[in-house]
């Protein structure tokens, strides 16, 4: 180790990137990223929870999975199907929500990240 340079982990200048730091202290990435885990940690709890409620309903409700609701049409058979449409309402949902609201940071912050390195748009 030399003594004129600073002790500093190895690795260390690879992982560390003064434009990101400065981007990453701006309101606007705070704000992206306080939006971002609002959506996406309620989201992923409450999908969870729905989705366990479907197997701890199979396993130990079985009488009322088995429950027939038109032909041949079960309980079971409805909870597994809403378990696709609850995929793609979250997949669409969050889709609307990024478009609407992290898109716009996002592309402030990619704007100031590009002009800090010389390539504008």
């Amino acid at each position: 180790m030399s003594s004129t340079s600073e002790h500093h982990d190895p690795g260390q200048a690879e992982r560390h990137d003064p434009v990101y730091d400065e981007l990453h202290d701006r309101p606007e990435f705070t704000e992206l990223r306080r939006l971002y885990r609002g959506f996406v940690f309620p989201a992923t709890v409450a999908f969870l929870a729905w989705y366990l409620l479907y197997v701890v309903m199979s396993n130990w409700a079985g009488g009322f999975m088995d429950t027939k609701l038109i032909g041949n049409i079960n309980v079971a058979l409805v909870f597994g199907l809403l378990q696709f449409v609850t995929t793609f309402l979250l997949a669409w949902l969050y889709s609307r929500f990024s478009t609407a609201k992290l898109d716009p940071l996002a592309r402030v912050l990619d704007d100031e990240y590009r002009a800090h390195m010389g390539q504008g748009r």
